[in-house]
């Protein structure tokens, strides 16, 4: 109930849904104010109709050409009255009552009554005319029920038949818009797979789509192609770099390799070791650059195979343990899941763990504890690695990083990917 009631508010919030909700509101208020006016003008018109009759029918009796023939005439003409519809009454000018009713007053107004000797009340409203004929008084009173109910007409019209249109345009919006609301969601889905990095994520826009959002749709997936192109493009770009380095850094290790066979004084030969230390990490950085490229390009995927993140990182803790030591550090782990297995490459999983570690040992102090850590939250698995160095500068420091001073790296999704 609570997820249904929850899809219904997110649906009514939704612009096309409002749009056709304010549509239908305007139609049903142009709706009722035709029909207030039509009733309106229609109660007018049987309003003087009625009052032009009853002048008339006043006539028709003025033409009598007598009291005695006036009453005769009443008599007649109330005898087949119903005296729902019109009552009529004279009463001669010696009192005596004529017709099928009789008007009279009291401290609430003039009433009217049946002439059955029991004085009985005739109800409704009725519209009555009285003038003196031949010294006695008439009295004719049209019953206004046909008024009234033209009220009940037209709240019928409004049930019968505006009522049922409204409902229908009403779920004929809904229809739309819900159409509509696929789309907006199309294309915000779309939107946040290419914010998230999946450039080859497209809309891809169906004829039965609205004109409007199918060329919002068509211009994304241009807008994507176009981007997909541009760093395919600076893909290729870096991994030519990176391809068209690595041999001539390959022949400065071979140069170094055959200087160092030479008679070097003690401080040169240290010089020349260092220098293959330091070139031997270049290499490595290239080849893991080329790795990288590789694996974006979807080409040596199928060389991925489970990897457990813990014993990565206790593999590495021991490898650094000597180092660590002898700089008099305590190098210890911190982990709350194990395992924590992923899909990857693990030559480059491992280079976050050591990059970690060696920035540790390049950049704090001498004595420094040393704490790896592996945690798992919401599915991603992160190595983190306090420490009291010098750090991140504030204004550069990471808003995740929970007041560590140093690095928190979580698993790159072009290392590996989640089972």
């Amino acid at each position: 109930m609570t997820s249904f009631v929850h899809r219904l508010t997110a649906l009514l919030r939704a612009s096309p849904v409002r749009l056709a909700l304010g549509l239908v509101a305007v139609f049903a208020l142009i709706s009722i104010a035709s029909l207030t006016a039509s009733y309106t003008a229609s109660r007018t018109s049987l309003d003087a109709t009625m009052r032009r009759d009853l002048t008339q029918d006043v006539a028709g009796f003025r033409a009598a050409p007598s009291a005695t023939a006036l009453a005769a005439l009443v008599a007649a003409e109330a005898r087949v009255s119903d005296p729902a519809r019109i009552v009529l009454s004279y009463v001669t000018p010696r009192g005596r009552h004529y017709g099928n009713g009789v008007l009279a007053q009291d401290q609430n107004g003039y009433y009217l009554t049946t002439l059955d000797g029991e004085g009985t009340r005739i109800g409704g409203e009725y519209l009555a005319l009285t003038t003196t004929l031949y010294g006695g008084q008439l009295s004719i009173a049209r019953s206004r029920a046909e008024i009234d109910q033209l009220w009940t007409v037209f709240r019928n019209i409004v049930l019968l038949s505006l009522l049922p249109t409204l409902v229908i345009a009403l779920g004929a919006g809904l229809i739309m818009a819900r159409r509509s609301a696929r789309q907006v969601n199309a294309l915000g889905r779309t939107l946040d797979q290419l914010t998230s990095g999946d450039l080859a994520a497209r809309v891809q826009p169906t004829a039965q789509w609205s004109d409007d959002f199918r060329r919002i749709g068509t211009r994304i997936d241009r807008m994507a192609a176009a981007q997909e192109a541009s760093v395919d493009t600076l893909r290729q770009v870096s991994s030519d770099v990176a391809h068209d380095l690595k041999t001539p850094i390959q022949r400065i290790s071979v140069h170094l390799d055959d200087l160092s066979g030479l008679p070097l004084p003690d401080d040169a030969a240290a010089l020349v070791d260092l220098a293959q230390a330091e070139v031997q990490g270049v290499v490595s950085v290239f080849h893991a650059l080329l790795q990288i490229a590789q694996i974006e390009a979807g080409t040596p995927k199928s060389r991925f195979a489970p990897v457990d993140l813990a014993a990565l990182a206790a593999t590495f803790a021991e490898l650094y343990d000597p180092a660590a030591t002898e700089d008099r550090r305590d190098l210890r782990l911190d982990m709350d899941t194990a395992p924590a297995m992923v899909l990857g490459d693990k030559d480059l999983l491992g280079q976050i763990p050591a990059n970690l570690i060696e920035n540790a040992l390049r950049h704090t102090p001498a004595g420094t504890p040393i704490t790896i850590g592996l945690h798992r939250a919401g599915g991603m698995s992160s190595f983190r690695l306090p420490t009291r160095g010098l750090g991140f500068p504030k204004a550069n420091a990471p808003a995740c990083c929970n007041g560590y001073t140093g690095w928190i790296a979580a698993v790159p999704r072009r290392a590996a990917v989640w089972g």
